[in-house]
């Protein structure tokens, strides 16, 4: 992940999951430690809220579900975090390469 894309998405993840670190991670397996540590403390005490914050996040259902099953491959936090941190790369990642075309016949318009 360049710094780039790196530092977006840490900034997308620490408003969303108020992630308090006094330097910005240097790397993804760093961001993926805070943010699956973060997630760890919400499963325990907060998990509906989690769970909104996923559905608003747009994470889908579909991969939720079978990170959180009890045979899993990797324990729920670190699961979750992965799907997180995918989803909210992809969105920076569509925001850098993807331009909207400026809309014609909007110049009179005054805010």
């Amino acid at each position: 992940m360049s710094d780039s894309v790196l530092d977006q998405t840490s900034a997308l993840l620490r408003g969303s999951f108020e992630l308090e670190s006094a330097t910005p991670p240097a790397t993804e397996a760093e961001l993926l430690a805070v943010l699956t540590h973060r997630i760890a403390e919400m499963l325990e005490r907060q998990p509906d809220y989690l769970m909104s914050l996923l559905y608003r996040l747009d994470v889908l259902e579909e991969k939720i579900r079978p990170v959180l099953r009890p045979d899993a491959v990797e324990p729920a936090p670190l699961g979750l975090a992965r799907l997180v941190l995918e989803r909210q790369k992809q969105r920076v990642l569509t925001k850098l390469t993807i331009k909207p075309d400026t809309l014609e016949g909007m110049d009179d318009w005054s805010w």
